[in-house]
């Protein structure tokens, strides 16, 4: 009986791929709870501001007066208003929803982004969100509040599971629709009067241009069953994101303080 020679073209069946269990990563959000006591405690002082001195003007306390997001006074060369807003508000319940937001974002996106890249972040994004603003909102153009900084966040949110959606399958098409869902509501939300809707995009404009560069991207390394999670963002990178914020939003701010917009 004669046998036939194996064919050169025979190979070994793949092995079926298999799920492995890899714990996250598990700091404490320091920088958020942070963010947080401070952004409550300058609410508190704009309060006793009013109780002791009343109001400056037109319902302006006086820590608006002097951090708020006024464009006529930084076309006067009072830039640090770009950054001043987000730890000022003009209410409780404003103030509430925003560290509201900042807490459920922030206390799982720092875990994912670390203390630093996480506070670059949401500074950023407040400058981001409070540049565009600037430019587009007239001469008279008035807004505090962190929702700038908040937008950036859920922008990152959803760069930081598109980059990692191999590792997150499912999850991670869950959480960008999720994140898509809840910019949607809020940007139309933001269409009534008085909310600074400008802001809302700039700080999700600032937020996707870093974190497309600096966000996370994780691989899974080690020998079973001490699987681990590594992350090979290299530190360029992350300093080219922040670099294009700045040079971007810094040039838009220059433009706009020497060129009214509107």
């Amino acid at each position: 009986m004669n046998e036939l020679p194996a064919s050169p073209y025979h190979t070994e069946p793949a092995p079926a791929a298999q799920s492995v269990r890899v714990a996250l990563p598990t700091i404490a959000p320091t920088v958020t709870y942070t963010l947080i006591a401070v952004t409550v405690f300058v609410y508190v002082l704009q309060l006793l501001s009013v109780a002791v001195l009343g109001y400056a003007a037109n319902q302006i306390d006086w820590l608006e007066v002097y951090g708020a997001r006024f464009n006529s006074v930084i076309r006067a060369g009072e830039i640090w208003r770009f950054i001043t807003p987000v730890f000022l508000h003009g209410s409780i319940p404003h103030i509430f929803f925003n560290m509201y937001a900042l807490f459920s974002i922030g206390t799982l996106l720092e875990r994912h982004f670390g203390h630093a890249r996480f506070a670059l972040l949401y500074f950023l994004a407040g400058f981001s969100g409070n540049v565009f603003s600037f430019l587009l909102t007239g001469e008279n153009g008035y807004s505090v509040g962190a929702s700038t900084a908040v937008f950036g966040l859920i922008a990152a949110e959803v760069a930081f599971f598109y980059h990692n959606r191999k590792l997150f399958g499912g999850q991670a098409r869950q959480a960008i629709s999720n994140a898509g869902v809840i910019i949607a509501i809020n940007l139309f939300i933001g269409l009534s009067p008085g909310i600074d809707n400008w802001g809302h995009v700039g700080g999700l404009l600032g937020g996707a241009m870093f974190a497309w560069f600096a966000s996370p991207r994780w691989e899974v390394t080690g020998i079973s069953p001490d699987f681990r999670l590594q992350d090979t963002r290299e530190f360029p990178e992350i300093a080219l994101g922040a670099g294009l914020v700045i040079l971007v939003f810094g040039a838009l701010a220059v433009w706009g303080i020497f060129f009214k917009v509107l």
